[in-house]
């Protein structure tokens, strides 16, 4: 069964760049342009994993992060941080919201596709 990811970014080139590296490596993509989006589309259909910026509009990151763990579907799924924030407070702030992983902007592709991979198992 292919994995379904939710990739969640407020830049427009950066979910193409992922949902483009992540569906390269035979995972299904969903996208979502901010928090309150996602929420929206979680709560509507399973993701496997999901791919989550940190500063967005309406909704960030942490916060999405935090109403997904609320979810008894999203308990144990891998919520991974994709952002330009390499602060440990910024991820200790992740950490304690739930997240799984945390990955730095501008993403190495390989290391996307292996952590994702490695998150699921």
């Amino acid at each position: 069964m292919t994995a379904h990811i939710l990739v969640v970014d407020d830049s427009a080139s950066m979910r193409q760049m992922v949902a483009f590296t992540l569906t390269g490596a035979g995972f299904t993509v969903t996208e979502a342009e901010d928090g309150v989006v996602a929420l929206d589309k979680a709560k509507n259909a399973k993701f496997n994993a999901v791919v989550t910026d940190v500063n967005m509009p309406n909704m960030d990151g942490i916060t999405l992060i935090k109403h997904l763990r609320e979810l008894p579907d999203y308990k144990f799924t891998p919520l991974l941080m994709l952002t330009t924030e390499a602060g440990a407070d910024k991820k200790a702030e992740g950490k304690a919201a739930g997240a799984t992983g945390w990955l730095v902007k501008p993403f190495n592709p390989d290391q996307l596709v292996a952590t994702v991979k490695k998150v699921l198992g």
